[in-house]
């Protein structure tokens, strides 16, 4: 699954070296990493919710998920500093990219009414965040085996400095950005 990671290099990389006018290749900003996270506040009353959430987490990225532990108690949610609430995932290199197309090109499409990822969910430096309802998109998830309906944030990374230069990053990665 080299080829996403090709693509950057023969076609993304000089784009956006002449769209913005680089004068070094270092500056040309590239996806840093993808996280994956899943939250369930079920899980402190089931501790069993989350091996299903570890188990679709690294069916879907390939990589085993880190748990996440509450890092403060909160009475009214009856959470417990260190109870385990959450796992994630950090995908660098060609699990990374490989991901990244499956994401765009395989997952994204299945979504019920789909007309394009918010253009409008970047942090001001350069990063992107956006959430996904179910994790039944991924052809990889079967229907019959899930116990439950759970959504996942992503966060894509990059080296970009401004909003405007991680936008068209992820654009000639392939990001089906909506209309504006």
């Amino acid at each position: 699954m080299a080829r996403m990671k090709d693509i950057y290099t023969s076609e993304v990389a000089p784009a956006l070296m002449e769209k913005f006018e680089y004068k070094s290749v270092m500056e040309i900003p590239k996806l840093d990493k993808i996280v994956v996270n899943v939250a369930c506040g079920e899980a402190k009353e089931n501790p069993k919710v989350l091996d299903a959430v570890v188990k679709d987490l690294s069916t879907i990225t390939g990589q085993k998920p880190v748990l996440i532990k509450a890092k403060k108690s909160v009475a009214n949610f009856k959470l417990r500093e260190g109870m385990t609430i959450a796992a994630k995932v950090t995908l660098r290199g060609e699990r990374m990219y490989e991901f990244l197309d499956r994401f765009f090109n395989l997952a994204l499409p299945r979504v019920r009414d789909f007309r394009g990822i918010n253009p409008n969910s970047f942090d001001g430096r350069g990063n992107y965040s956006m959430g996904v309802k179910e994790q039944l998109i991924f052809p990889e998830i079967e229907y019959d085996k899930i116990d439950a309906i759970r959504g996942m944030d992503i966060a894509f990374i990059t080296t970009a400095k401004t909003d405007e230069e991680a936008k068209e990053l992820l654009t000639l990665m392939g990001a089906p950005f909506a209309k504006e």
